[in-house]
């Protein structure tokens, strides 16, 4: 008792204080200030038209850069003393909790306690999804000001382009047309018609109108934008089904193959996790050129994961000739390198034929490095001799790396000359 009242109490007495004294300094944290100061442009009533670049460069860009980093500052008024302990903590989902909850909460008078909240955390690419989260708020009630934190606070390797296309992505669902109007206006590039920006405004616009993200993709020219935007209308395109996402790539244009060849690829993996025997059926009724041969190889390469057997019963059974023997060698070369026992055991269903050889002659690449001995005698069936002789290469190229004396017999016994 005595040593209690001598340290126990002292010790509770002193963490009651602290405790107090947390409790003031948090609420006396909590008044709202403006991230921004008055002398910043406001843009609520401004003409999208003139939105343009000389916003962030210049005197304009080096004092918007001052204020960015005067969010963490000593000046500053500093977040609650809870939520700093939570952001800086390891606990993701306290973490996150807690920042959702500023998120919800974020309007004009508190955008600074959010952003100093994201600031708290470790950059790079680890804060993306609480960045797309601080973004897409924002974006809703200042896209302008969120774009020059964007521009000036966030690292360019690693989250300034996502940052953007994230703010983007918001503002295009807000107002369309003044997004593409910044986007058009910001973008400097050799190649101006290549507009990465423009990729952020499909990506939003694909998440709720699809017809229009399309009319903006169809309008783009062959580039990088292009190719990164297809991707998220193929994600979107595949979340409506396998009948609507047909009925797209259906509606691409023909003359440009090598847009509906990513496409289709992209189109052909999503879709195969979803649905193999829809996948299957819609390359079936494919002509066959680089686009569909794109779709039958994501979709074999995910069949022989779930059930490879099922997949080599479908090849056998396609109808053209030619397709069905692109798929054969397709399947040959997946499925050696699950199971090269029950990949012999298909092709020896087939008897040996010109049409054969280069599934052969996959199967033995494929297998050479584990079994050359094997190799070499499925090589001797193939019939062209071009295709024997770089086949019987290959095997025997890898024999000599694990038996050099038993390759060189063979070699002797069937008077084979090295090459």
């Amino acid at each position: 008792m005595q040593t209690f009242l001598k340290i126990g109490l002292p010790w509770a007495i002193s963490m009651g204080m602290v405790f107090y004294l947390g409790l003031m300094l948090g609420e006396k944290n909590q008044n709202p200030r403006s991230l921004f100061s008055s002398s910043l442009p406001v843009i609520k009533n401004e003409d999208p038209s003139t939105i343009h670049s000389e916003k962030i460069s210049g005197k304009s860009k080096k004092e918007s850069k001052e204020q960015y980093t005067r969010i963490s500052s000593p000046v500053s008024p500093p977040l609650p003393p809870n939520l700093i302990r939570i952001m800086r903590g390891t606990g993701i989902i306290e973490r996150m909790g807690a920042y959702l909850d500023a998120v919800r909460a974020m309007d004009r008078s508190n955008v600074q306690d959010v952003v100093a909240a994201f600031e708290a955390l470790p950059k790079g690419y680890g804060r993306h999804l609480e960045m797309k989260l601080l973004m897409r708020s924002w974006a809703a009630i200042d896209p302008i000001e969120a774009l020059e934190y964007a521009n000036q606070a966030l690292d360019e390797k690693s989250e300034r382009r996502f940052g953007i296309s994230e703010i983007l992505a918001g503002w295009a669902n807000e107002d369309l047309d003044a997004a593409l109007t910044w986007a058009r206006a910001n973008h400097q590039s050799a190649e101006p018609k290549d507009n990465p920006l423009l990729v952020g405004i499909i990506k939003g616009l694909a998440e709720n109108d699809l017809d229009a993200a399309n009319e903006i993709f169809l309008s783009l020219p062959d580039g990088s934008a292009r190719w990164q935007a297809s991707a998220f209308l193929a994600q979107e395109y595949c979340k409506k089904g396998t009948e609507v996402a047909i009925r797209w790539a259906d509606s691409l244009p023909m003359d440009d193959l090598r847009m509906r060849e990513t496409i289709l690829g992209q189109l052909g993996s999503r879709l195969a996790r979803l649905d193999l025997e829809g996948t299957a059926k819609w390359v079936s009724s494919l002509n066959q050129d680089s686009a569909s041969e794109r779709v039958m190889d994501n979709l074999l390469s995910h069949w022989v994961t779930q059930n490879p057997r099922n997949a080599s019963v479908w090849v056998g059974e396609i109808k053209k000739e030619n397709q069905r023997y692109y798929a054969m060698k397709q399947l040959a070369s997946r499925w050696s390198l699950v199971d090269p026992v029950a990949t012999a055991r298909w092709l020896n269903k087939f008897p040996p034929s010109p049409k054969l050889d280069p599934v052969v002659s996959e199967f033995v690449s494929r297998i050479s490095a584990r079994d050359p001995e094997g190799a070499v005698g499925w090589a001797q069936s193939i019939i062209d001799p071009s295709t024997k002789q770089k086949a019987l290469d290959k095997a025997l190229d890898a024999w000599d790396q694990t038996s050099p004396q038993a390759a060189e017999k063979w070699r002797s016994v069937h008077q084979f000359e090295r090459r």
